[in-house]
């Protein structure tokens, strides 16, 4: 997963740079430090799915090279340091039940996990108006709405995860109802189902918080899909385990930050990834590929491309790509997603009773939570922008988002929250090795048409990256997924 290096993460406190830690990988090469190599097969992206194909590549007794355009591994995973000394997650960080395959990485690098903060009471805030509530009752992290709504929002979850589970997480496209799905939004759906408000609002707050997107952009045959996959070879997928905290996919974090898990694997490959090194060019030569970055060319029998779809696509092909897999590409964007963190002296809202979870129907942050670290040694509150709500702010400063997001802050916990002691910014759509996150989501008709060219091989070339996960994807789980399969299915073509 390349990213750019032109992130906008610096603190607004004076302006001083907050950066992300540990962006190199121990004893990484440098494009500068190799003109070219002769290897069994080149990765493209140093995020999760390459750095674990590369892994199994390279346990197989096959040599690799892992072309990585920042100065930094772990793609949409990326630490960011915090004036006081800690470090926050600027991308993903979550995991949850049934993620085993990122647990099993983790665990194999020491890299340990510990339960996100989630006691006391979640906040909602709607129509103006703070109401703390309890999770721990019959309704779970339900908001409470009015009756109405809750029975309705119900309702609607029941036939989601009934339709998910219809969806083939291999082939989604095969479903028997795909057709009649792919060719509406999921925000039509919703109006047809959804029919009360305040169920309308709650189902909104989901789609957003999950995709980045809103309903109206998003395939329903996509949404079914992502719920289908959010499960593993033993679980169905459940529209409330995408959701939840307790007992879903925000359930725990890493212990010194979810970056920790790229970098150490990187360690464990040393000078076989090049950092600083975008791929401009792919090309056939014989029966190898010319893989071509600033400052190094890689020849290779076989090329990995751990990249979200519209960013594969900026590579120039010779000879061209299938045109299912161009078309493809062209058809899946990126969601749009900010992440923002205030830090404090303290985690005071606890004293307060409350978790750090809030969701709101309105303003810049929608949805909150607490990312203390695990001493609770000082306070963190992290806020999602996302989709509408980012793109209103791409073009906006650094302080008028610190400004709006302080604003929902305080709305949402008191003026305490007015004061934080630093804060830092992760604006994904501003990155040219991002263009946003955290997944490249399919609109009606994509899957349908096109799906078939996600994991299809294009002659040599091979495709990764949590987008081509069957389970888990647009989480870390996902990435780990396609990067074992993905070294799975080089390693038969190679022999």
């Amino acid at each position: 997963m390349a990213r750019e290096r032109q992130l906008s993460r610096r603190s607004l406190l004076g302006g001083a740079a907050a950066g992300a830690v540990g962006l190199t990988a121990v004893s990484a090469g440098t494009a500068a430090a190799a003109a070219s190599r002769t290897v069994d097969v080149a990765i493209v992206g140093g995020g999760i799915a390459g750095l674990t194909a590369a892994r199994d590549l390279v346990a197989a007794g096959r040599t690799v090279a892992v072309l990585e355009a920042r100065d930094r591994v772990g793609g949409r995973v990326v630490n960011l340091k915090l004036a006081n000394g800690g470090v926050t997650e600027g991308g993903g960080e979550f995991i949850g039940p049934t993620q085993n395959r990122i647990k099993a990485l983790a665990d194999s690098l020491g890299v340990a996990t510990f339960t996100t903060y989630n006691t006391g009471d979640n906040l909602l805030y709607k129509d103006g108006k703070r109401t703390p509530y309890d999770t721990s009752g019959l309704l779970g992290s339900v908001p409470p709405v009015d009756a109405a709504g809750l029975a309705n929002a119900a309702i609607v979850q029941s036939e989601l995860d009934s339709m998910a589970a219809r969806v083939p997480v291999d082939a989604p496209w095969t479903a028997a109802k795909a057709a009649e799905w792919d060719k509406q939004t999921f925000e039509s759906w919703l109006n047809a189902n959804a029919v009360v408000p305040s169920a309308k609002f709650l189902l909104d707050l989901a789609c957003t918080s999950i995709f980045s997107a809103q309903p109206r952009e998003l395939s329903l045959l996509y949404v079914l899909y992502y719920i289908a996959a959010a499960g593993d070879e033993s679980h169905p997928g459940t529209l409330e385990r995408l959701t939840d905290t307790a007992n879903g996919a925000q359930e725990s974090r890493f212990v010194g930050g979810s970056q920790q898990v790229p970098i150490k694997l990187a360690a464990t490959l040393g000078d076989r990834v090049v950092l600083s090194a975008p791929v401009r060019s792919i090309a056939r030569s014989g029966s190898a590929y010319v893989v071509t970055a600033d400052g190094i060319t890689v020849s290779a029998t076989r090329v990995v491309v751990a990249l979200p779809p519209p960013l594969a696509a900026r590579i120039a092909y010779d000879p061209l790509l299938p045109a299912a897999r161009d078309q493809l590409t062209q058809r899946m964007p990126m969601g749009s997603i900010g992440k923002a963190v205030a830090v404090y002296d303290t985690p005071f809202w606890r004293a307060d009773g409350l978790n750090g979870q809030a969701v709101s129907d309105s303003g810049t942050v929608r949805s909150t939570f607490d990312n203390s670290p695990p001493d609770g040694s000082y306070g963190a509150l992290m806020g999602f922008i996302e989709a509408d709500a980012m793109r209103a702010y791409d073009a906006a400063s650094e302080a008028d988002v610190k400004a709006a997001v302080l604003a929902d802050y305080a709305n949402y916990f008191g003026d305490k929250a007015k004061s934080p002691t630093s804060f830092v910014l992760q604006r994904w759509d501003n990155e040219g090795f991002s263009r946003g996150g955290p997944v490249a989501y399919a609109p009606p008709g994509v899957l349908t048409e096109y799906g078939a060219a996600l994991r299809e091989p294009a002659g040599g070339i091979h495709w990764a990256g949590t987008e081509t996960s069957t389970f888990w994807t647009g989480f870390m789980d996902g990435a780990v997924r396609s990067g074992e399969r993905v070294a799975k299915e080089v390693l038969a073509a190679l022999g």
